[in-house]
């Protein structure tokens, strides 16, 4: 995508607070991040962070109440995501936005079949009569490298491995052509070899079908592989945003820092203590609407344009 071109999702001063009994907890605080087209951005911080409750609150999947969901703007094909109606936003949602969740084993329904559960959206969003949805998921199966696509497509999800499984969430996603793919820890529960083959998957299905995505993770070393920009978070706030080949060779902010140093080197040390960050992370109570540092006095958010 050309520098110049206008971002298929662009996120201004994003803000939510849920509203309790004992007060407002401040959960995500002016969070701004744009995304291109083809583009994947990694999202990385520990949890309670504020990394799925954003990206959750752009497609408004916070209930509400107690969810309050405020800002500049979301802007995504010329429309304010925040100030959709509901009808218009079940479009976009599932639609034109896919979301892989966490946890595929109880994302997906126990009680109808991965191919019913395929089905769904492209019969609600595209219109698609029984035989073209089933067709069609047929084909989606195939596509995220389920052998024998067509039969399986009667089995439940209890039939299927964690990496499967995972490959059905991303079938789901991908159904109805999404111009932007929200992945939430999608191999956060696979051992390593399932995780390299969704991690290449992914890559392969970018390539091909030109969807932008976001990636949200712990783990520093998968998106050091796969992303072309990272944002950190820590306490609801974006303390450092770059390339993501910048980021991992020259971190600016004292809690990237932080981050980086907990990864275990494998080569060239010496054995040692695994670096630790101190403490926890802040409560974003009622007495508190932003996060303090535990990596040093407070210092403003680190940004690089790329």
């Amino acid at each position: 995508m050309p520098e110049g071109a206008p971002p298929v999702l662009d996120v201004r001063d994003l803000r939510v607070v849920f509203r309790t009994r004992v007060g407002d907890i401040h959960a995500v605080n002016d969070v701004s991040f744009s995304l291109r087209a083809g583009e994947l951005l990694g999202v990385v911080g520990e949890s309670g962070s504020g990394k799925s409750v954003t990206m959750m609150s752009l497609l408004g999947l916070l209930p509400s109440p107690p969810a309050v969901v405020t800002g500049r703007g979301v802007m995504f094909e010329g429309k304010d995501l925040l100030r959709l109606p509901d009808e218009e936003m079940r479009t976009v949602r599932g639609g034109r936005i896919g979301f892989v969740f966490q946890d595929p084993m109880t994302s997906l329904n126990p009680v109808f079949t991965v191919g019913f559960q395929i089905m769904e959206p492209l019969r609600k969003h595209l219109g698609m009569s029984k035989r073209q949805a089933r067709a069609r998921a047929a084909e989606l199966l195939a596509l995220v490298g389920i052998p024998a696509a067509s039969a399986r497509l009667d089995d439940y999800p209890h039939q299927f491995s964690g990496g499967m499984r995972q490959r059905v969430m991303i079938a789901i996603a991908l159904a109805c052509d999404p111009k932007v793919l929200i992945a939430d820890e999608p191999t956060t529960a696979l051992d390593v070899t399932i995780q390299a083959q969704i991690l290449e998957l992914m890559s392969e299905l970018r390539e091909k079908l030109g969807m932008a995505v976001i990636w949200i993770t712990h783990d520093l070393g998968v998106i050091a592989g796969i992303a072309d920009r990272v944002i950190v978070m820590y306490g609801g706030q974006v303390v450092e945003h770059a390339p993501a080949e910048d980021l991992f060779e020259d971190p600016r902010h004292p809690y990237t820092q932080a981050l980086l140093t907990t990864v275990p080197k494998v080569h060239g040390e010496r054995a040692r203590r695994l670096t630790v960050i101190q403490g926890q992370p802040p409560i974003l109570g009622p007495s508190r609407t932003s996060a303090p540092s535990r990596t040093a006095a407070p210092s403003p958010s680190t940004s690089a344009s790329g």
